[in-house]
């Protein structure tokens, strides 16, 4: 079974029993809430105007939320949006093969190729074929090697003959190298914190807006980027969009003041989740660096044991340098999990193997387009499957 929202959030016993009373009160009361109107909304657009290869767009068709998703509560909504998202683009798994169509056509079409010739497993040049694909795929060096040693060996064992079962075994192979750790989200603290990091342009303040959709009770938002212009305004105007509280300084203050504010009012209000973005920064710079992790140390005084995750958007157009990225955040701040993002923009959606691999630290999230549907929690089978299933 595919994974959904429904099941990515890890939260406590308590929280998930409020969520089936809440969706049960939704449901008796959906008919009546359906004649109403909804209300208009302002739709207008953050104006983002300064350094635009580094910002970050809000999405414009960003749905915003009717009366009936406020009456059944932010989870029985998100799974709302969930199947109405499936239902219109042919399911997650549809979207997911066209988001990596590029990536497809570049890997699946050469191993097609080179699959249809297969007869023995004892063809070295069928093998060196096969590792010449993959690293064109940005699967690196180090990942190919033990992937095709590990696929070789079992061909052998099993004396596979036909391009059909190998291409089953390379899938089962890499659902396997995928499975770095936990996928879920774990929200179980009240307030769970949650960092995002990352460098410039990988998507951290869209993914936040992206996410805080889909997130069970009652979310914040903390604008930690305040180098980056218009970054505050784009994530209250997030906020607003969302209804989540929005914890800001003026530009150029100090983030670490913006996570000691947002972790205080989160414990004062009552927060389950509290997401902080951060600026942007150039992994190999030492003194931004230095001062993400400050940021850390400041949370985890506040509140021992946060942050809860911290999660890294690494965009996949970037390819090994996305592996370089996310060694050093990982040695850093200690990564929990990885936002892999345009993969609808990219030939090279190998690069997933390289860092689960790697990396040793889980993807969590995948991001195959700009709208909020375009994000969903990660499956390594079926990442798998779109990624070397027949084209």
């Amino acid at each position: 079974m595919a994974r959904s929202w429904r099941n990515f959030f890890r939260r406590t016993k308590e929280a998930e029993e409020e969520t089936k009373n809440e969706r049960a009160v939704g449901v008796e009361d959906e008919e009546v809430i359906e004649e109403e109107e909804p209300p208009e909304r302002d739709l207008a657009e953050p104006e983002v105007t300064e350094e635009p290869v580094q910002e970050e767009a809000v999405e414009e068709s960003l749905p915003e939320p009717d009366e009936v998703e406020e009456a059944l509560g932010p989870a029985a909504a998100a799974e709302r949006q969930e199947a109405a998202g499936e239902e219109e683009f042919g399911g997650w798994f549809g979207r997911l093969r066209r988001g990596l169509q590029r990536s497809r056509e570049s890997v699946v079409g050469q191993l097609n190729a080179a699959v249809a010739e297969f007869r023995d497993a004892e063809d070295e040049e069928f093998w060196e074929r096969v590792e010449e694909i993959l690293i064109s795929s940005d699967v690196g060096v180090t990942t190919t090697a033990k992937l095709v040693g590990e696929l070789e060996r079992e061909a052998l064992e099993k004396n596979i003959t036909s391009g059909k079962e190998l291409r089953e075994l390379m899938i089962s192979h890499a659902e396997k190298m995928l499975s770095a750790g936990p996928v879920e989200l774990d929200i179980s603290h009240k307030p769970t914190v949650v960092l995002m990091v990352g460098v410039n342009g990988t998507g951290k303040t869209t993914t936040i807006g992206k996410l805080v959709e889909y997130l069970p009770g009652k979310a914040m938002l903390a604008a930690g980027d305040t180098f980056r212009a218009a970054a505050i305004e784009q994530l209250q105007k997030w906020g607003e969009r969302t209804g989540a509280p929005v914890v800001a300084r003026e530009r150029g203050a100090d983030a670490a003041a913006v996570a000691h504010d947002a972790v205080e009012a989160a414990k004062r209000d009552g927060t389950d989740v509290l997401m902080i973005d951060t600026a942007g920064r150039l992994h190999t710079k030492v003194n931004l660096m230095a001062e993400l992790e400050k940021v850390k140390r400041v949370v985890e005084r506040q509140l021992p044991g946060a942050p809860h995750e911290v999660l890294l958007t690494v965009d996949a157009t970037t390819g090994q340098n996305g592996l370089r990225q996310a060694k050093m955040f990982k040695d850093s701040v200690g990564v929990t999990g990885i936002i892999l993002t345009k993969l609808d923009g990219t030939a090279k959606g190998g690069i997933a193997l390289a860092i689960a691999n790697e990396i040793g630290v889980p993807i969590k999230l995948i991001s195959v387009g700009e709208k909020v549907g375009d994000l969903h929690p990660f499956d390594a089978r079926e990442f798998a499957e779109a990624l070397f299933g027949d084209l």
